[in-house]
């Protein structure tokens, strides 16, 4: 790995604890709180490409595991990983993954339509699929109960997805080298085949 690709993705994981910093909203009817962490998940998969991203995810979620205070309310420790909103932060690096992946199959035709709807899989389809399932049997609840908790959680997730897709081609738009690379990937392909 590249000493810029280890910065990208320390930079990340870096922006999802920061993202952290902000109180997390407790809702009344799930254990689970709001945070702006999704937003970070989104951007890092977005904007570092799949393994990158999805490393980056996974390195933040490992140092939440050994304790460091990350998670939103300077939370931390594998106790919070595996209670009720363990699926869900569990869950982010696949999803970083997941939207990474996505928008390098979009590229070089990246619009804001579909970054928008790469950021929804990733970030709300993904996340909530996982955290549904892991929180109904962590908190031994029916699954059509945890999925009407995480009912919550959409308005603010869809903002975020949003906000990440149009960002990311934001700065695809005026930071070529974003695109870049994938672009020089394909032409090399196209010389070889």
């Amino acid at each position: 790995m590249k000493t810029t690709s280890m910065l990208y993705a320390a930079m990340f994981a870096a922006v999802i604890g920061v993202l952290g910093l902000m109180p997390p909203i407790p809702l009344p009817f799930t254990p689970v709180p709001v945070t702006a962490q999704t937003l970070g998940v989104m951007l890092a998969g977005s904007l570092l490409g799949a393994k990158l991203g999805g490393g980056s995810v996974l390195l933040f979620v490992a140092l939440v595991a050994v304790g460091m205070p990350l998670l939103a309310g300077g939370r931390g420790g594998l106790g919070i990983l595996l209670g009720p909103s363990g699926g869900y932060v569990l869950s982010w690096p696949i999803a970083a993954f997941v939207i990474g992946w996505l928008i390098e199959k979009t590229k070089p035709a990246l619009y804001a339509w579909k970054a928008v709807a790469v950021n929804c899989i990733g970030g709300i389809l993904i996340i909530h699929s996982i955290g549904i399932i892991y929180l109904a049997f962590v908190a031994n609840l029916p699954l059509y109960q945890a999925a009407l908790s995480s009912l919550g959680f959409l308005p603010g997730d869809t903002a975020k997805a949003v906000g990440s897709g149009l960002l990311t081609v934001k700065l695809a738009r005026s930071h070529p080298f974003l695109v870049k690379s994938q672009q020089s990937r394909l032409e090399k392909t196209k010389r070889a085949g």
